[in-house]
């Protein structure tokens, strides 16, 4: 379902859209995930009460007010999240995403907008995900993927940039070029947290390159990426320009993208650098320890060298 902002969409959802963006600092990308949960619910709600198919395909939601909210109960909820397992095979992240995303509009209708006395959503749980280690690149892989670009600055540069300073795509993408300061690349993460990445050797000198040949380009923007043609390269852009590396390395259909350079720049420094988890998560700019963790797992020789290194492990019975 694609975005319904400003056309047939839901008053009371759009004012909690605004109260995300504005006052709690999500993104608008976030916006649109939460957007298209909701209005998941209200259509799938409509479809079970018997309301036509040829008006529930509009997909209008301007009539869903706060009394059509109200009527909407635990069952219902309950229904919809299993309806999108079976029938609609989402994922289980992706169910919790909406689990989260209904929950937190009917909190913020009781706690917020004082339009409900009770939330019925706030019970709901999210289902129990499977742990995964994150996919990431060999060392070796690594510097292949890096050889494949050298001779085109501007891309050698992003793929530099997302294996020494762990970047998500939002935010190497909407870097400017007075972020880069010296020693440090200052970072404006989820929520409009900054954060500083410190400059590496092999970051400074890709930097150097590309900015001079960027200068020859004279950009329209301030932009640190731009295309051909002097705007700021997209995400859509950034992700083919990694896609088409890692075809050329040799690492084609394995599932990996810049969120994995990402990985990739995270479980090398941990394994590598001897970075506490703490430190890790500070670089990597999560606000949960439990989701910088995930890296943790990803060493089996350091568990093996923690065991090691134990005074009782070189000792022998008689």
């Amino acid at each position: 379902m694609a975005s319904l902002k400003n056309n047939k969409t839901c008053a009371l959802l759009e004012q909690y859209l605004s109260y995300l963006i504005v006052v709690k600092g999500r993104s608008p990308l976030t916006a649109d995930e939460y957007r298209i949960d909701c209005c998941m619910l209200f259509e799938y709600v409509k479809r079970s009460r018997g309301v036509p198919e040829e008006i529930v395909a509009k997909r209008d939601f301007r009539d869903v007010d706060i009394d059509f909210i109200k009527s909407i109960n635990a069952a219902d909820m309950y229904a919809f999240i299993t309806y999108c397992g079976t029938e609609r095979k989402v994922t289980a992240a992706t169910r919790g995403r909406k689990i989260v995303s209904i929950r937190q509009f009917w909190k913020y209708l009781k706690t917020k907008a004082h339009l409900l006395d009770n939330n019925v959503a706030e019970e709901l749980e999210t289902p129990k995900l499977p742990k995964r280690m994150p996919k990431y690149l060999t060392l070796e892989e690594s510097i292949r993927l890096l050889i494949e670009s050298e001779k085109h600055p501007r891309d050698y540069c992003i793929l530099t940039l997302f294996l020494n300073c762990a970047l998500r795509l939002s935010e190497l993408v909407s870097l400017n070029v007075e972020q880069i300061q010296g020693e440090v690349i200052q970072i404006v993460g989820k929520g409009d947290k900054e954060r500083c990445v410190y400059n590496t050797p092999a970051t400074k000198k890709a930097l150097a390159v590309w900015l001079d040949m960027r200068s020859g380009m004279n950009p329209q923007t301030n932009a640190l990426f731009v295309s051909k043609n002097g705007t700021r390269v997209t995400s859509r852009g950034v992700q083919d320009i990694v896609k088409k590396y890692l075809k050329k390395a040799g690492m084609a259909n394995r599932g990996l993208s810049t969120h994995k350079l990402r990985h990739t720049a995270a479980t090398t420094m941990f394994r590598y650098g001897n970075v506490d988890v703490r430190t890790l998560q500070q670089l990597l700019g999560h606000e949960s320890l439990n989701t910088t963790q995930i890296y943790t797992a990803v060493d089996n020789d350091k568990l093996q060298n923690a065991v090691n290194s134990n005074p009782l492990a070189s000792m022998f019975g008689r």
